[in-house]
């Protein structure tokens, strides 16, 4: 018997009960309350239409992301309600007449009670809190039998199992997206007569040229030779040129019409949206199996496309798509919120960690900046995720130099306390280059959300891919891929280099190893700098356009070779000013002639992490990639000097990042941990009702009918409702949310008898006193909430935002002596902090 009643509370917990297992735990039974009391949010639910109650996932529920609007219809993330409650998904007062004996029908937890809605904030203390009863009931059963023994074992190593997998799958996911990748931007400039399906650095390796001839092998065929039978002359070129951007505009139109016709989640980079689920918030689908598939085919197509785009960013998202879908073979992170998002955390971790080749970097970029809650537990698993994806890329070798990146680079010459100021100089361009990039994008993002060009995504993909294409076939800079582009501003110069880079005048008679001395610059050398100078521009500008485009883009790439460009110019300006006044004082002491003293390369990665950090803010992890890239840790301190001026710089002149930019634009219900909140503000001045407002709709305990429940639900579209002793006292009892309320009421209509309109519903222990000949009651106190957060009308904001920031409330409630005043949500305080940045508090669009 003791057991079943044991067994009986810990089923009801999901639901909000108030339970107390001895009077021993009188002070656990209250936290208890107040883990669950945190829940309801009383504001606008699209979710829930006047007169009906339907699934959050019909075909009205859209969000706009980045300027269009998506359908949420597919949920592949969590089953939609109408299944949950198996098949009860309309609400529409009727009921069954007739008499029954009084019953509390909710000592059964009904499907869908507990969980949340589409667009809904989960509340974190209620998840925590309803994990640690789980733990503890399996731990206590664990002694009572081997079989609960496995079980507790088998639940504790579920974790560890399902991070292997996450790293498995993502992993693989990496290695397929850069082979094809690979592969199809080879494509645009010709084909292999040995295998079609090899790229152009693969197809050569069999060949028999010379090394400064191995691009020129007979087995890779351009298309002028392939059609025409040679590659020489004024029309082949015409043919080439033609080719390139015929193949550019098919891979990019395919992209755009994948993701608009299967899966519009795919688009854009997917941090921001990943950063405001991490957060707490519920969008369905966006991590579902169907945006999986999509992103991962139309991203090999982006990027093979030539687009200023790269795929570090939205190879995130697929490795958190990855963590999502494999949460479902796990009872504990399929249904509990809290701990799916831990999972999200370390996917994160694993996606930087294949996009960078940088496993410890993969975890601090996850802690510094996508995660919202990162407890120890988390940051074990995500270093062990972040390994086995990085172990598992290492081994399929997507680029055939056992490298996980294509700019891998070592460096070997140290550098001196003098250059310093050029890397505090690239630290400023980054910032500026950050700033004035975040400005420009976030404008003409607001365009595109404002105006008829976002009703028009495939023309707007079409016309920046044909401009991109006819302005990047011409130079040799902007023609490779990006991240052939960053490896060959990142390599230092050695005596096989073939590159116009390294076309210097060889004036020595001996060399040492491949340590060259700094050396005249040749005329090829000044060919490259001007095409730099050219691609330099045209990156800055079309990088602009491109992200946020409706295909999937990320913005590493293209912030690291604006960076490594930049970089590379100063750099080798320094390397010749040494060369021809070695005898100036700020060279004099370490530069004599003939020796090596400046590294281009060194000067084109310190830009690039400038570049990369001014665009989002990162530092510490940014540091950390860029090392684990170079595999030098001597170079560790000109990357900290670049990467803290360009975030100063850029913090001076705009507070956000690109990131947290477009969670404002697209009106994410994100509150940003990292900003103080310094305004002397009181809760009275944010809750509501406000001042000539109707006022705030309560449930009474025990004096309303289920007829007069059913008007407020139909007539009102808050997301819970306080319950209080009675109108005229307004002494709060508890909250109730309005979806728990629906689905008791539909239930205990179709499956308690007696239950008619004129039924007395009561949330108390004990029914009230009502004539013999009345119908039968239905008790609901198993579905309140006893202790919902309260503060007093006097709380300043700045508590009251620091509250819902670490507890991870949706409301909290107002009170004056103890009587309700109001309701302060997680919409009211991003509209209030919105509203003393002067931006318009409407720009919050979600619930």
């Amino acid at each position: 018997m003791a057991s079943r009643s044991r067994e009986r509370w810990v089923r009801q917990e999901p639901l909000g009960t108030s339970v107390c297992l001895c009077w021993r735990r009188r002070a656990f039974c209250q936290l208890r309350d107040s883990a669950s009391g945190l829940e309801a949010l009383a504001m606008d639910q699209k979710g829930y239409r006047r007169g009906s109650f339907q699934s959050s996932t019909s075909d009205e529920d859209m969000l706009e992301i980045a300027g269009a609007s998506l359908d949420f219809s597919m949920a592949d993330d969590d089953p939609p309600l109408d299944r949950e409650m198996g098949g009860f998904s309309s609400y529409n007062g009727g009921g069954m007449n007739g008499t029954s004996t009084m019953m509390d029908f909710l000592e059964e937890p009904l499907p869908g009670v507990g969980t949340y809605e589409d667009f809904n904030t989960i509340d974190w203390v209620r998840e925590k809190s309803r994990d640690r009863d789980r733990h503890r009931e399996i731990t206590s059963r664990s002694k009572e039998s081997t079989w609960a023994l496995i079980h507790s074992v088998s639940d504790a190593f579920s974790g560890w199992l399902l991070m292997l997998l996450i790293g498995l799958l993502a992993g693989s996911l990496a290695g397929l997206i850069d082979i094809s990748a690979h592969w199809m931007t080879d494509l645009k400039e010709g084909v292999c007569l040995a295998g079609f399906w090899f790229n152009h650095e693969h197809c050569c390796w069999k060949s028999n040229t010379t090394f400064t001839d191995r691009d020129k092998c007979p087995e890779w065929k351009s298309w002028s030779q392939l059609i025409l039978g040679h590659g020489e002359g004024a029309f082949a070129y015409i043919l080439n040129y033609f080719m390139y951007v015929i193949w550019a505009l098919l891979f990019s139109l395919l992209a755009v019409l994948l993701v608009k016709g299967f899966a519009p989640y795919a688009c854009g980079s997917g941090i921001p949206e990943i950063k405001t689920i991490l957060s707490g918030f519920i969008i369905r689908g966006y991590l579902g199996k169907w945006t999986l598939i999509i992103k991962t085919i139309t991203l090999v197509l982006a990027v093979s496309s030539g687009l200023s785009l790269g795929k570090e960013g939205p190879l995130v998202h697929v490795a958190c798509c990855c963590g999502n879908i494999l949460c479902h073979l796990f009872t504990k992170y399929r249904k509990n919120e809290a701990k799916r998002r831990e999972v999200l955390s370390a996917a994160a971790a694993a996606g930087v960690s294949v996009a960078f080749g940088a496993p410890i970097g993969g975890v601090l970029f996850s802690l510094e900046e996508v995660s919202y809650y990162f407890p120890l537990k988390t940051l074990w698993r995500s270093f062990f995720a972040a390994l086995v994806a990085a172990f598992t890329l290492r081994s399929i070798n997507p680029f055939g130099n056992s490298r996980l990146v294509l700019f891998y680079v070592e460096f070997h010459m140290p550098w001196h306390l003098l250059e310093l100021v050029p890397f505090i100089l690239l630290g400023i361009f980054g910032g500026l280059w950050g700033a004035f990039f975040i400005r420009s994008n976030i404008a003409w993002c607001r365009r595109r959300k404002t105006t008829k060009l976002g009703k028009y995504p495939v023309l707007e993909v079409f016309v920046v891919t044909a401009i991109t294409a006819i302005l990047a076939f011409p130079n040799e800079y902007t023609r490779m891929s990006t991240s052939e582009l960053i490896s060959e501003l990142f390599n230092d110069c050695g005596i096989l280099d073939s590159s116009k880079l390294c076309e210097y005048v060889n004036d020595f008679n001996s060399t040492k190893g491949d340590d060259l001395p700094d050396r005249a610059a040749g005329p090829g050398v000044y060919t490259a700098m001007w095409q730099l100078a050219l691609a330099l521009i045209m990156k800055v500008f079309i990088t602009i356009f491109t992200f946020g485009m409706k295909v999937p883009s990320g913005l590493f790439i293209p912030s690291m070779a604006v960076g490594a460009i930049a970089g590379r110019l100063l750099g080798v300006a320094m390397e010749q000013l040494a060369y021809y006044h070695h005898d100036w004082a700020i060279f004099s002491g370490w530069c004599s002639q003939g020796a090596d003293c400046i590294t281009p390369g060194l000067y084109a990665m310190v830009g690039a992490a400038a570049c990369l950090g001014g665009v989002t803010r990162m530092t510490v992890s940014l540091v950390v990639i860029m090392f684990e890239l170079t595999g030098g840790l001597e170079y560790i301190v000109p990357l900290m000097a670049a990467a803290m001026t360009s975030k100063w710089v850029a913090d001076a002149i705009g507070r956000e990042g690109i990131y947290d930019a477009h969670i404002r634009l697209n009106g994410y219900p994100f509150l940003e941990a990292k900003e103080e909140f310094s305004h002397k503000t009181l809760a009275m001045d944010v809750m509501r009702p406000r001042r000539n407002d109707p006022p705030l709709t309560v449930i009474t305990q025990d004096s309303m009918t289920v007829e007069d429940v059913e008007t407020i639900i139909n007539e009102t579209t808050y997301s819970g409702y306080p319950v209080v002793v009675s109108r005229e006292s307004q002494r709060l009892v508890g909250f109730v949310l309005r979806r728990d309320l629906i689905i008791s009421v539909e239930n205990a209509r179709k499956k308690q008898d007696g239950i008619v309109s004129t039924s007395i519903i009561y949330f108390t222990d004990h029914s009230p006193p009502l004539p013999p000949s009345s119908p039968s009651m239905l008790k609901l106190r198993s579905i309140l909430d006893l202790s919902p957060f309260t503060v007093t009308d006097q709380t300043p904001m700045e508590i009251v935002v620091d509250i819902f920031r670490k507890l991870g409330l949706r409301q909290c409630l107002v009170t004056h002596n103890g009587k309700l005043l109001g309701i302060i949500t997680k919409k009211d305080v991003l509209k209030h902090i919105a509203q003393l940045a002067n931006q318009d508090p409407d720009s919050i669009l979600f619930n």
